[in-house]
């Protein structure tokens, strides 16, 4: 699955993902740190998860958000989003 698509996905059907076109659209290839400036904090979640900086990403997170999380892991439970499918996944944007 693209970046994009699983920074986007808001749910699945039958083993297919469904993507927030225009979001998707809008902030196509920003970093982690530029969608939690912009308020998008489940699409940074996921960029972070994706590019395996979630370290990094975590006091960002907690500054930004006064959210007090201590790993990683409390994150992907916090959104429910543990892991990007890397091999082959059906897309479908919607909107």
């Amino acid at each position: 699955m693209k970046r994009d698509d699983f920074i986007w996905t808001i749910g699945y059907q039958d083993g297919t993902a469904l993507v927030d076109g225009p979001s998707r659209k809008r902030h196509r290839n920003r970093s982690a740190g530029e969608l939690l400036d912009a308020g998008q904090y489940r699409a940074a979640f996921c960029a972070a998860l994706y590019d395996g900086e979630l370290e990094d990403f975590l006091p960002r997170f907690q500054t930004a958000t006064g959210i007090a999380v201590d790993s990683g892991e409390a994150l992907q439970r916090l959104f429910g989003v543990f892991e990007p499918p890397r091999k082959g996944q059906a897309v479908s944007v919607i909107g």
